[in-house]
């Protein structure tokens, strides 16, 4: 099996992941490929060019986007004038001609295409999943050594839904060896969608059951992916309500989760007393805020009170921090 050296983080386009983007260094900007999940409007383009990803490329994903809007050649055209190199990403539910764009678009820069597969909602057994790669590859005009295989495994709940969603991986690795794909990588993501319920004022574990799901399959060569310091599950509707400030700090076997409410009503103070509780921490790292520009973000705010940030700022600071955090983990190579 043909190992993806990258890290391919699933994003959203939103502000904060794309700040963390443009801040990441020299060293982990050739590690990281993210793939970003498009919005139904299919917009991107202002956030790259005022938050340019520190990136050698995108990967895109149009799944929610509707068909009879601007499609992936469009996209990868704007995004060469802004000096990014677009790689498609397949998705079985998508057309034959959304396909064929897709094809058209990793031609343009040679660069391939990703093929993100969803085993519980996709295929139900390898002959489907045969079926449904083979009907893809045919449309988009493409070989499997031009293509990385990305196995989403979405949700990873629980304990006891990792142990099934770990023999589901098993089960679709084996398939996957049919094939000379460019690379194999397996996603998934343990984040809750919703934090509000969990206490205030002091740091709370949460098990990073993604990455534990990848250690244990322990598959030689296997690319590692995630959904970064989200949940793939999208809560989409929800009406938007001022946040308490929050940060999402991962660590090798939990994300601590800080949601800070002490020293009154203004956010600055409530920051201000966050991070330096962060740094102050088992959790933080021996080198501190070298460790990603994220934690010297918030080293920064532990030091004064001035310039709390916003939720996007918070979740460009847990951002940063955990794309540092997985890449220092990782292999380099295999």
């Amino acid at each position: 099996m043909k190992r993806d050296r990258v890290y391919h983080p699933i994003l959203r386009p939103r502000r904060g992941e794309f700040t963390a983007l443009a801040h990441l260094s020299a060293e982990e900007s050739g590690r990281v490929v993210p793939i970003v999940e498009l919005e139904p409007d299919g917009v991107v383009l202002p956030l790259v060019r005022e938050l340019r990803p520190c990136v050698r490329a995108l990967a895109v994903d149009f799944g929610e986007v509707p068909e009879q809007a601007a499609g992936p050649e469009q996209l990868a055209e704007r995004l060469t004038s802004a000096g990014l190199v677009m790689i498609p990403v397949m998705r079985p539910h998508e057309s034959s001609l959304r396909l064929a764009e897709h094809g058209r678009a990793a031609r343009l820069h040679r660069q391939g295409a990703v093929l993100r597969l969803r085993p519980h909602a996709d295929a139900g057994s390898p002959a489907q999943a045969t079926a449904v790669t083979e009907r893809l590859l045919r449309a988009a005009a493409l070989d499997p050594g031009e293509v990385d295989l990305l196995i989403d495994l979405a949700e990873t709940a629980c304990l006891a839904h990792a142990a099934e969603v770990e023999e589901r991986a098993r089960r679709v690795l084996r398939w996957a060896r049919s094939a000379p794909w460019r690379s194999v990588s397996v996603a998934s993501g343990a984040m809750p969608p919703n934090l509000d319920d969990l206490p205030t004022d002091r740091p709370v574990p949460l098990g990073r059951l993604d990455a534990r799901l990848w250690e244990r399959l322990g598959e030689p060569g296997l690319g590692y992916a995630d959904y970064g310091v989200t949940s793939p599950v999208r809560r989409r509707g929800v009406q938007h309500h001022r946040q308490l400030p929050t940060l999402r700090y991962t660590t090798e076997k939990e994300w601590w989760i800080y949601r800070w409410a002490r020293r009154g009503g203004r956010s600055d103070d409530r920051c201000h007393d966050l991070c330096r509780t962060l740094v102050t921490s088992p959790q933080w790292p021996s080198i501190g805020a070298r460790f990603s520009w994220g934690d010297a973000e918030i080293a920064k705010r532990a030091r004064t009170a001035r310039g709390a940030g916003s939720s996007a700022s918070w979740i460009a600071w847990s951002t940063s921090h955990h794309i540092a955090h997985v890449l220092r983990t990782l292999p380099e190579d295999g």
